[in-house]
C-alpha cells in the first residue's frame, strides 16, 4: 500500500539578525509562551525590516499568538520578508497559498515562492514543489523534477520526502523501480515516527518486495502502524490473525482489527467484517449490519462487496427480498471484473421478468455513472 503525504508547518524564525540580541530576547518569550512580550521584541524590528522579526510576526498573526488572528496579516507580513529573500518566509507565504490562508488559493504563487525557497535547499519547500509537480497542481507535471527534489529533501532527513520518493520508487512512478530503496527510504522515515511508511514497510516485508519476505517482521510494522491508527495496516494485521500468518490465529483479533479499520472507510474490512456477520463467524448473525457494511464498502467500488451485496439480497437474508438490487448489484460487481460475478448475475437474471431487467439495467447505470452516489 503507498500512500504520499504532502504538509508543511509554518516556521518560526530562530535565525539570529542585527540586532540580535532583542530577536533572541522575542525567541526566548516565545518558547516560554510569553506572546505578547514576543511581540513588543519583535514589532520595533520588523518595523526596521528585519526579515527574521517580519517572519515571527507572521507566526504570531498566523496563530493568534499574542493578538488576534489575522490571516491576511499574517500573509502580509510573510511577503515582505519573502520578498527580502528570507527562506522561512517564503515556505510559509507559499504554504497560505496553496491552501488559500488570508489569501485568495492560488497555485501557481504558491509554487513561485516552494521554488524560491527550493533554490535555497529549504526540504520542506522541495518537498511540496515536488508534490506540485509530481501531480500538476499549479505547475505542469514533471515526474522526474519531483523525483529530483524529492530525493534533496529526503536525503536532509526530511520524513515526508523519504515516504514521498519511497512511494514513486515502489511503484516505478516517473523513476526507475527500485524496491530495496523504497523499503530503506520507508525504514528511515519509519524511525522517525512516520505511520504511513510503518505501514508500507510492512506491506514490503509481507509480499516479499525489496526485502526477504518476513511475515513476522510484517505483522511488527502493521501492529505499530494499526496502533498509530493506520486503517491499512489494521486491516492487514487482521487479515494476518484471522490466517494466522506470522502471528497466533486469532479470529476475535482480526475481528477487532477489521472493526477499527472499517470505522475509518477502509472498504475490504467493511466486506470481511460483513462476511462475519452475514455467517456468523466470531459474532452473532446479523444481516442487517452486513448490509450496512456491504454497501459502505460496496459504493467505495469493493467489487467483493458488490458481489455479496448482490448474494444477500439474491438470497433474501434481508427483507423485503429485493431481486431487482441483486441483480443491479450482480452487474455492477460484473462489469467491475469480479470472477464470479457474472454467474451470479445471469443466475438472478433468469429468474426475473424483462421489466424488472430493465430496471436493474437503468439502476446499474445509474449507479455507475454517478460514482456510486446514486445506488438506491
Amino acid at each position: 500500500m503507498v500512500k504520499a503525504a504532502w504538509f508543511v508547518a509554518p516556521l518560526l524564525a530562530f535565525a539570529t539578525a542585527a540586532p540580535a540580541a532583542d530577536l533572541q530576547k522575542g525567541v526566548d518569550a516565545y518558547q516560554a509562551g510569553d506572546y505578547a512580550a514576543a511581540y513588543a521584541e519583535w514589532q520595533p524590528l520588523a518595523e526596521a525590516g528585519d526579515a527574521v522579526a517580519l517572519t515571527n510576526l507572521g507566526v504570531l498573526h498566523e496563530f493568534g499568538r499574542g493578538v488576534p488572528q489575522n490571516l491576511a496579516e499574517a500573509a502580509r507580513l510573510y511577503r515582505l520578508a519573502a520578498e527580502r529573500g528570507y527562506v522561512k518566509a517564503q515556505i510559509n507565504l507559499g504554504t497560505l497559498y496553496d491552501f488559500g490562508l488570508g489569501v485568495a488559493q492560488d497555485l501557481d504563487e504558491a509554487a513561485k515562492w516552494y521554488r524560491l525557497a527550493a533554490a535555497q535547499g529549504e526540504r520542506r519547500a522541495q518537498n511540496n514543489l515536488g508534490n506540485m509537480l509530481e501531480h500538476g497542481l499549479g505547475v505542469a507535471q514533471d515526474l522526474a523534477e519531483a523525483a529530483r527534489l524529492y530525493r534533496l529533501s529526503a536525503d536532509q532527513g526530511y520524513v515526508l520526502a523519504q515516504v514521498n520518493l519511497g512511494a514513486m520508487l515502489e511503484t516505478g512512478r516517473g523513476v526507475a523501480q527500485d524496491l530495496a530503496e523504497a523499503a530503506r527510504l520507508y525504514g528511515l522515515a519509519a524511525e522517525q515516527g512516520d505511520v504511513v511508511a510503518r505501514a508500507n514497510l510492512g506491506f514490503l516485508h509481507y509480499h516479499g518486495r525489496g526485502v526477504q519476505r518476513d511475515l513476522a517482521e510484517a505483522a511488527r510494522h502493521f501492529r505499530l502502524a494499526a496502533d498509530a491508527g493506520d486503517a491499512g495496516a489494521q486491516y492487514a494485521l487482521g487479515v494476518m490473525h484471522a490466517n494466522g500468518q506470522g502471528v497466533p490465529e486469532d479470529q476475535a483479533e482480526a475481528l477487532h482489527l477489521y472493526r477499527l479499520a472499517a470505522a475509518q472507510g477502509h472498504a475490504a474490512a467493511q466486506n470481511n467484517l460483513a462476511v462475519a456477520y452475514e455467517h456468523g463467524r466470531g459474532v452473532p448473525i446479523d444481516h442487517i449490519e452486513a448490509e450496512r457494511l456491504y454497501r459502505l464498502a460496496a459504493m467505495q467500488g469493493h467489487v467483493l462487496a458488490q458481489r455479496n451485496l448482490a448474494s444477500l439480497y439474491q438470497l433474501g437474508r434481508v427483507v423485503p427480498r429485493n431481486m431487482v438490487a441483486a441483480l443491479m448489484w450482480a452487474t455492477i460487481a460484473a462489469e467491475n471484473g469480479e470472477p464470479s460475478a457474472p454467474a451470479l448475475r445471469d443466475e438472478i437474471a433468469a429468474t426475473l421478468p424483462a421489466a424488472d431487467r430493465d430496471a436493474a439495467q437503468r439502476r446499474a447505470r445509474a449507479c455507475r455513472d454517478s460514482g456510486y452516489a446514486q445506488c438506491n
